[in-house]
């Protein structure tokens, strides 16, 4: 049994929770939290009744990782550094579902999220955590940055397009569309039901803190410093995104052609569903589940290629994506803990 202990007490903990439930080979050992200290976890979230025990603690930090085997950092982000530093010196391993190590270099960090970073030579051997893309590397890390959830639809929608030369990196537009439960549990008036519903607005429109991970990613697809329009948009529903992507044709191409590098290229990934032409996908076929469903159109009369890429933002997006990655640092089949459909309706 793999012991593991969660950092955290909001929505992607309970989901890491909820999802650990049903994994055979996992033994969760803590829970941490400030507001919540003493009760069970089943408390705060009562879905979770008779499926977890697990109460509440305050952070002891090298207990915990003296008792875990991996521990996952269900943080903001500026607050993965301690934690990674004492993984790394205790000898274990650490999933951080927050920004501090997707970067490459710590100025980049530093310029978006305005903090210093504290450990940049640690960034090093960090792995950025998709699994889809960097299997390989994920199965040897002690240190794997969980990709965010904008990220993570518009990297795994674009990347066989740019890995076969399809599309012109400089012409590259996201429009992303999110569910509330993005912004996390804290209260804020942006993610009051009052102003949510029945309301759609974009924020952050090419200056949000997602942009450069995207484009740190494409760029090592492309083989080229890659630059991208991002509009985020936060949508009247609790789960789901759905990015829309452009990118004008280098050459004319047949959609079967297009369909064909698609298939080719994520044949043996379970969790993406590339679906037939004319199909596009529905966030509300993805709740709950760690899939990632691509829909593909060939704009013949504008000579664009329009990508359409769905996942569960909490799942895929980030809890699911962090057992997925824990499996495959431990050896475990990938799916493990995983393999079940969205719900419907």
């Amino acid at each position: 049994m793999t012991r593991i202990g969660i950092l955290g007490d909001g929505y992607t903990a309970e989901e890491l929770v909820r999802l650990l439930c049903r994994h055979p080979d996992i033994e969760l050992v803590q829970v941490t939290s400030i507001e919540h200290i003493g009760q069970e976890f089943a408390q705060v979230y009562p879905n979770l009744a008779r499926y977890t025990k697990v109460r509440c603690v305050p952070l002891d930090l090298p207990d915990l990782v003296a008792q875990c085997d991996l521990i996952f950092v269900a943080l903001p982000h500026g607050l993965a550094v301690p934690v990674v530093r004492e993984v790394v010196r205790q000898g274990k391993k650490v999933v951080d579902l927050g920004a501090d190590f997707r970067f490459h270099q710590a100025d980049t960090y530093e310029q978006w999220y305005h903090v210093e970073h504290g450990a940049p030579e640690l960034l090093r051997e960090a792995v950025y955590g998709l699994p889809e893309l960097y299997g390989a590397k994920i199965k040897t890390a002690r240190i794997v940055a969980n990709p965010g959830c904008y990220p993570t639809s518009a990297i795994l929608g674009l990347a066989p397009a740019l890995h076969a030369g399809l599309i012109d990196p400089e012409t590259i537009i996201i429009d992303a569309k999110s569910g509330v439960s993005g912004a996390g549990r804290t209260l804020a008036l942006g993610s009051h039901f009052s102003e949510c519903n029945e309301n759609v607005k974009a924020y952050n429109v090419g200056v949000h803190r997602h942009t450069p991970e995207i484009e740190q990613e494409l760029s090592a697809l492309a083989g080229r410093p890659v630059y991208v329009s991002f509009s985020p948009h936060l949508i009247p529903m609790t789960r789901g995104m759905l990015s829309t992507i452009y990118g004008r044709l280098i050459k004319p191409v047949r959609l079967e052609e297009v369909h064909a590098v698609y298939r080719d290229f994520y044949a043996d990934k379970f969790f993406i569903r590339v679906l037939e032409p004319g199909e596009l996908p529905q966030t509300k076929r993805l709740t709950g589940s760690n899939h990632c469903d691509i829909g593909l159109v060939l704009d013949q009369r504008t000579g664009r290629l329009v990508i359409l890429s769905a996942i569960d933002n909490l799942v895929k997006g980030a809890s699911g994506q962090a057992i997925q990655n824990m499996n495959l640092m431990f050896g475990y089949p990938e799916t493990q803990g995983l393999e079940y459909p969205g719900l419907y309706p």
